[in-house]
């Protein structure tokens, strides 16, 4: 069965564009949603590539026509949107639609999409965030303290959002993340089929339940992050 939106949210340097990267190439009938924005591009972006570069009237356009899923103004300066079109064309392809979106758009369309799973990526800590942000600003040849501790507290702000997804995933080691994205993907689209499942799809299924998230229980991994990055955070 067809016609399932996963929405995937992540802190800044939590390593979802290497999970969501991996999870496009090795599972199939999954297509990847480009978001809409009026701002400009930078350096090598390409139009259609990384997004869809439009004008502010022609976005608020599309506003007023209610053509978005979801869509934000981000410091009331430019806007970013995910089209509700490429859901629609993705299910009469007989495909599934990525979404890779912060936690206020993934708000938005849970809200408006039932046949929806959101998963939120973490870190497996604050330390490690940390240390991942500042490898990641050497490379790009930028340290800034300023900018690494604002990063850190917008992580914290977005991990207080996780009751609000279906799944939570620690994003550890890489190998095991990528496993377990998979399962989650792939469990889902057998629980909407409605087959009696095999033994070898029951342990797919029970490797994904690892990272399900209910109203009464919360992991004891995640419990942790939540610990390293302020004690009011809790499960």
């Amino acid at each position: 069965m067809a016609g399932i939106l996963f929405i995937i949210s992540a802190p800044s340097g939590s390593g979802k564009s290497t999970l969501v990267n991996e999870l496009r190439r090795i599972v199939p009938n999954l297509e990847f949603s480009i978001s809409y924005t009026t701002r400009a591009p930078r350096g090598s972006e390409r139009n259609g590539m990384e997004y869809y570069f439009i004008t502010r009237p022609e976005f608020e356009r599309m506003i007023a026509h209610d053509e978005f899923l979801e869509y934000a103004e981000v410091f009331g300066c430019d806007y970013y949107g995910t089209a509700r079109r490429f859901l629609q064309e993705a299910t009469a392809r007989g495909k599934d639609l990525l979404l890779d979106i912060d936690v206020q758009g993934a708000a938005q369309v849970k809200s408006r999409v039932q046949n929806s799973v959101g998963i939120l990526v973490v870190p497996p800590s604050r330390q490690v965030l940390e240390k991942r942000l500042r490898t990641r600003s050497i490379s790009e040849g930028s340290v800034s303290d300023e900018v690494i501790e604002r990063r850190l507290t917008e992580a914290r702000k977005e991990i207080e959002n996780f009751p609000n997804y279906d799944y939570i995933l620690v994003n550890d080691r890489l190998e095991d993340s990528v496993e377990l994205l998979e399962s989650i993907v792939l469990s889902e689209r057998l629980k909407s089929s409605g087959k009696v499942l095999s033994p070898e799809e029951v342990r797919m299924v029970q490797t994904a339940e690892q990272c399900l998230q209910t109203a009464k229980t919360t992991s004891s991994k995640l419990k942790e992050v939540l610990a390293s990055f302020a004690p009011a955070i809790s499960g």
